[in-house]
């Protein structure tokens, strides 16, 4: 009987259980951290202080989109 091939999905899953059972579940937040830090500062860098200082004025509305 031939083997069948391993989803995208089955490979992932694989993968994610065998770096949380090698390296614990902490490691997921510690990268997910330095993900999100290296991302806010590739945007300050691409588009200046002033890019946050008008997210921060517009605050939490909806930009414009029907809710």
């Amino acid at each position: 009987m031939a083997e069948r091939k391993m989803s995208r999905a089955e490979a992932g899953r694989k993968g994610g259980l065998t770096t949380k059972q090698r390296y614990g579940g902490e490691f997921f937040g510690k990268i997910g951290r330095e993900g999100g830090k290296k991302g806010g500062d590739t945007t300050k860098r691409r588009y200046g202080v002033e890019f946050y200082q008008e997210i921060g004025r517009k605050g939490g509305s909806s930009g414009g989109r029907a809710a």
